[in-house]
């Protein structure tokens, strides 16, 4: 079955997509719920800005797939579970599939499902298992036509740096997103590198659309810098969370993006936008 009639759900004509990911209240963080206590708010907001996706587990899935209404944006559905995101890493280090992950997308009318491939210092059982996880969603997929997004993290250790902090080394991105490509990945969501100007090299070994990670809080002005000069690389959109949901501001902040994104805006227009 063709994965083409979702995946124009997603992407514009020019190819482009921002999705904004509202998945966090699945990874058992309390700092993760700033911003989606209230996840049916949460949601509402996100949707009258209409981007053009947002990335929900399957219980909040459900919030989006209600709302009544042609114009909403499509739904990515999240389907693992990872524990490693505290300040200290577990005795036990887990990274679970949701139970009939394609056909429960299938049922929510999701346009793509995502899925984790972490690589955590010392930690090669986890990787192992995300590993596994994808490949046991890859031939579903294809059946079903049903696009699927893996998401390689290459992760800093949680005692250096707090708790869940990227590693921006393009020198392990580079393998870690070809892993994800070669295990046969319609889209890739990927950590931006510490220097920006780099990413055409990441974009050159994806081989499919890269769509850019936000990661942690920042300004106004890196996020919005940051997400130009990503774009001029060759991005193909972007997948923020907490920078749009923590956000004083989040329609607007989900408005000035979605310019950048797809009408080229500059940061001072996207600054504009922000203001209201």
């Amino acid at each position: 079955m063709s994965k083409e009639p979702r995946l124009k759900r997603l992407f514009s004509k020019a190819g482009n997509c921002f999705d904004v990911a509202i998945d966090h209240g699945m990874f058992n963080e309390a700092s993760f719920l700033n911003g989606i206590s209230d996840i049916e708010k949460a949601v509402k907001t996100v949707v009258e800005a209409n981007p053009d996706a947002i990335q929900l587990p399957p219980g909040s899935a459900r919030v989006l797939q209600a709302i009544e209404g042609k114009q909403k944006p499509s739904l990515v559905l999240r389907t693992d579970i990872a524990n490693c995101y505290g300040a200290a890493l577990p005795e036990y280090l887990m990274s679970e599939m949701i139970d009939q992950a394609v056909e429960q997308a299938i049922v929510l009318d999701a346009a793509c499902i995502v899925v984790n491939i972490l690589q955590l210092p010392n930690q090669p059982e986890l990787h192992a298992k995300c590993v596994a996880n994808a490949n046991s969603l890859k031939r579903e997929c294809e059946i079903y036509g049903m696009p699927l997004m893996i998401e390689p993290l290459v992760m800093q250790a949680n005692n250096k740096s707090g708790g869940y902090m990227v590693d921006g080394d393009i020198n392990k991105i580079l393998p870690l997103v070809r892993q994800a490509s070669e295990l046969g990945a319609d889209i890739i969501k990927a950590d931006p590198c510490d220097n920006v100007d780099e990413y055409n090299r990441v974009i050159e070994v994806a081989r499919v659309p890269l769509l850019v990670r936000g990661g942690g809080r920042a300004s106004d002005d890196e996020i919005f810098n940051r997400t130009v000069k990503l774009m001029q690389q060759g991005a193909k959109g972007i997948v923020y969370g907490r920078n749009v949901i923590q956000h004083d501001k989040p329609k607007e902040m989900t408005q000035a993006l979605m310019a950048i994104v797809h009408d080229q805006a500059d940061v001072d227009q996207a600054l504009e936008i922000l203001k209201g």
